[in-house]
């Protein structure tokens, strides 16, 4: 894929609303052992890097429901903090997808966009906007529950 084609792809996207800052909701993609409680699919966090999410480091996680469990990792590619984190999520033999947050403070609180891409494994050789579409329906249930976690967390302060 080249660098184009992978740059459109990251501006596609599923995005939300959130009645809590950008502030609250970084502090929920901060908290590596809440990331199954909001990213669809994971079933278990099996250990997270103290510094998460800082650049490099790593959530070891469990996928799928028992006993059909795939043990991988989640690693952080870029953190701007609280507006930018962008992950690499693997799930072998499924693949491996780049994750992009990107969150913007608003007059309600925050807008989220979420944008992902398949850049190894079978679905990666799909194109772009068919992989968009696919992901869009998982994406924007993963979306809704991170926005009622840092809804929750800008609640109770």
């Amino acid at each position: 894929m080249n660098r184009k084609t992978a740059s459109d792809a990251m501006r596609r996207g599923v995005t939300a609303r959130v009645s809590a800052t950008p502030e609250a909701v970084f502090a929920v993609l901060a908290d590596g052992w809440n990331y199954a409680s909001w990213v669809v699919g994971a079933s278990n966090i099996r250990d997270a890097d103290d510094r998460w999410p800082a650049k490099g480091t790593r959530i070891r996680h469990s996928i799928g429901p028992w006993p059909l469990v795939i043990k991988d990792y989640t690693t952080v590619a870029a953190a701007d903090p609280p507006h930018l984190l962008v992950l690499e999520a693997r799930m072998w033999p499924f693949g491996k997808a780049r994750v992009r947050f990107d969150i913007a403070a608003d007059d309600e609180g925050a807008t989220i966009r979420m944008t992902e891409l398949v850049v190894k494994g079978p679905v990666a050789a799909l194109p772009d906007p068919f992989q968009a579409k696919l992901l869009a329906p998982r994406n924007r249930e993963t979306l809704r529950r991170l926005a009622r976690l840092a809804e929750a967390k800008a609640k109770s302060g």
